[in-house]
C-alpha cells in the first residue's frame, strides 16, 4: 500500500480519534478560544465558499476560491484545525502541522494524479497558475467562466455540517472554559 493510500485511508478515523481526545481534553482560557474560534471560522467560510463552486468529477472548479488556491476544501479544514488547536493551546499548531504534512500532503498529490487524467486539457494551466495550498492573494482570472457561488451545490455537499460542528465544538470549548463541563 502506497503512502497516499495509506495517508487517505487513515485522514478519516484520525480525525475521530484526535477530535475526541482534544473534546476531552481541551482547556481554553479567553484569550486562545477568541482568537481561535475567529480562526476556524474563517475555515468554515472558505470550506462553505468552496462547496458552493464545485462539481466533483463534473467539472474542473477554478472560480471562487478556486481561483486562490486549487485545495480550498483542505485549505479550510487546514484552518479549522488550526482554529480549534489555538483555543486549546497553541502549542497543539506543531501537531496540526505534522498531522497535515503526514496525512494531507500525500492525499492532495494522489487527488492531483486523479484531476489531472480528468481534465488534461485545462487542468495544466490551472496548475501552472493557482498554488496547491496557501491561497494566492489574487485571484486567477484564466480559468472558468466565473460561476457563482450556488447554495444548492452548498447543501448538496453537506457542507453544512462543518458549521454544525464549528458550533458544537465552540459551544463545548464555552462551556469547559466556564466549568460547566
Amino acid at each position: 500500500m502506497t503512502l497516499s493510500r495509506l495517508a487517505s485511508r487513515l485522514r478519516l478515523p484520525l480525525g475521530f480519534v484526535v477530535g475526541a481526545l482534544y473534546i476531552a481534553f481541551a482547556r481554553p482560557s479567553d484569550a486562545t478560544l477568541a482568537v481561535g474560534a475567529g480562526v476556524a471560522l474563517a475555515g468554515v467560510l472558505v470550506r462553505a465558499w468552496a462547496a458552493g463552486h464545485i462539481m466533483k468529477n463534473d467539472k474542473l472548479a477554478t472560480t471562487g476560491p478556486y481561483a486562490h488556491t486549487r485545495n480550498p476544501l483542505y485549505f479550510g479544514s487546514f484552518l479549522i484545525a488550526c482554529g480549534f488547536a489555538i483555543a486549546a493551546h497553541w502549542a497543539l499548531l506543531i501537531f496540526v502541522f505534522v498531522f497535515w504534512l503526514l496525512i494531507y500532503g500525500p492525499t492532495i498529490a494522489r487527488e492531483r494524479t486523479k484531476i489531472m487524467a480528468m481534465f488534461p486539457d485545462s487542468y495544466p494551466e490551472f496548475e501552472r497558475q493557482v498554488p496547491p495550498f496557501f491561497p494566492r492573494f489574487l485571484p486567477w482570472r484564466g480559468g472558468g467562466e466565473g460561476a457563482a457561488f450556488s447554495p444548492a451545490l452548498y447543501m448538496r455537499h453537506g457542507e453544512w455540517r462543518a458549521a454544525l460542528g464549528y458550533l458544537g465544538t465552540m459551544t463545548w470549548l464555552v462551556l469547559r472554559l466556564r466549568g460547566v463541563v
